[in-house]
């Protein structure tokens, strides 16, 4: 269940993190398209970890 938690959790910060650089991008907020692009790295690391959690199990 962990897997499938922390891959959903991943996708939504991803899609915030492009909604959030795109917004930063278009207003010229240098500040908010650097906290979208980190927040999609995190959405990313995110999904891995649920994908390494449903390779060995989610009792790691």
């Amino acid at each position: 269940m962990g897997e499938l938690v922390d891959k959903i959790k991943g996708k939504v910060n991803e899609l915030v993190g492009e909604a959030k650089e795109a917004l930063g991008d278009h207003n010229d907020d240098a500040r908010l398209k650097a906290e979208g692009q980190v927040q999609q790295v995190k959405g990313k690391g995110e999904q891995i970890k649920g994908s390494v959690k449903g390779a060995l199990g989610d009792n790691i």
